[in-house]
């Protein structure tokens, strides 16, 4: 997950002096730059997480300190540095408070610390983790699309408890392959900063239409947690862009990883089509092996081997056979029951399901007549 907040605070509390003051849910923020600014005009030129260093100069005022704190929420950055002394000599109480509110780390560093240096150390820190992450990637995808090949598990054992227990959670948005790179990049960002107490134990990047987290060694609940937590904060802060999330099942080992990625494509699959924000593979019910199923000709052959007759009639007679079907399975046959739903006489119900049961070749009188239509109609719905 980059080099985080957690990590320059872990290399930077002896060497800079640097103490974190507001903004604690931000500990696991990831940073991709640090910007030495003395006004806001840059900031409008942000991508996200990136880190702010001042020493005040261009902020002499509590609401010249307020604007810049609301800027940097607004665009996502990772967190603000002050260096105090000279021309800040104490942070106001309302930046704290806000910086605490919008989990936005507020941290100082003494005057006397040399800026360039902390800098420049930061910035390499940043690159070399970049490369880190980029091979854990690469290994990750290995994992999912050869996990037969184990060349992945030494790569990651560095990393991750590659013995231990892994699980997806797929993030999928309208029109996510057709972004410009750079949009895309800036939201990939901006998911990672609502993606809060997450650091090493993870790994996010873009994959086959996907934003992927994959966590290891996170109990189940707690990726839940995440999840609702980066869905709250992302409708509130972009409430134009609408997400949808996978969680696929946890697993155990490495080369399971693909087995939960499946799980959380299908979900993710599911939760888009329906509209519905969160999903869980274990809460797709029959859809489970629906979604599943890889081979999408075998499923347009069954849906259409069990509803094509019906669906030809309705084309040429503009009946309502194929609805009147799916409304008999729904209500287990019930002649009454479909009369009050469809609004229709029951005597007119019996005569549209005496013909389509002979346009069918069926009584629909057992389970196992039934089932392909109630997996049909499944399929439709897909």
């Amino acid at each position: 997950m980059g080099f985080t907040i957690q990590d320059m605070m872990i290399t930077s509390e002896e060497r800079y002096r640097m103490r974190y003051l507001a903004g604690k849910d931000g500990w696991s923020n990831s940073i991709s730059w640090v910007h030495l600014i003395e006004d806001t005009k840059i900031i409008q030129n942000f991508w996200g997480k990136e880190l702010v260093v001042t020493t005040g100069l261009g902020f002499p005022t509590e609401e010249a300190m307020m604007e810049l704190a609301r800027h940097l929420v607004q665009r996502h950055a990772a967190g603000l540095v002050v260096n105090t002394g000279n021309y800040i000599e104490e942070l106001p109480e309302s930046l704290l408070a806000y910086c605490e509110d919008n989990h936005l780390p507020l941290l100082t560093v003494p005057w006397e610390v040399h800026l360039a240096d902390m800098m420049k150390d930061f910035s390499i820190r940043i690159f070399v983790q970049g490369s880190t992450d980029e091979q854990v990637v690469n290994a990750l995808i290995s994992a999912v699309e050869q996990p037969d090949n184990q060349e992945y598990r030494k790569k990651l054992l560095p990393y991750f408890d590659v013995d231990g227990t892994f699980q997806v959670m797929l993030i999928a948005s309208e029109g996510l392959d057709s972004m410009d790179t750079v949009d895309r990049r800036k939201l990939s960002y901006r998911l990672q900063m609502y993606l809060e107490q997450i650091t090493h134990n993870g790994s996010f990047f873009y994959y086959n239409s996907f934003f992927v987290l994959v966590v290891n060694a996170i109990k189940p609940e707690l990726l839940i947690e995440l999840g609702e937590g980066m869905l709250k904060r992302a409708h509130k802060r972009m409430p134009g862009r609408p997400l949808y999330v996978g969680i696929g099942s946890p697993v155990t080992d490495i080369e399971n990883l693909s087995v939960s990625y499946r799980r959380a494509e299908a979900a993710a699959n599911m939760a888009m089509r329906t509209k519905t924000a969160f999903l869980k593979f274990e809460e797709m019910g029959m859809y489970r092996l629906l979604y599943s199923c890889t081979d999408t000709g075998l499923l347009a052959q069954m849906k259409q081997e069990a509803l094509s007759v019906l669906e030809e009639h309705d084309r040429r007679h503009n009946s309502n056979y194929v609805e009147t079907l799916r409304r008999y399975l729904e209500l287990d046959g019930s002649i009454q029951a479909m009369a009050q739903s469809m609004f229709t006489h029951r005597n007119t119900i019996i005569y549209r399901m005496n013909n389509i049961k002979k346009l069918l070749g069926t009584e629909l009188s057992t389970p196992e007549e039934r089932l392909p239509y109630q997996i049909a109609f499944y399929i439709r719905d897909m």
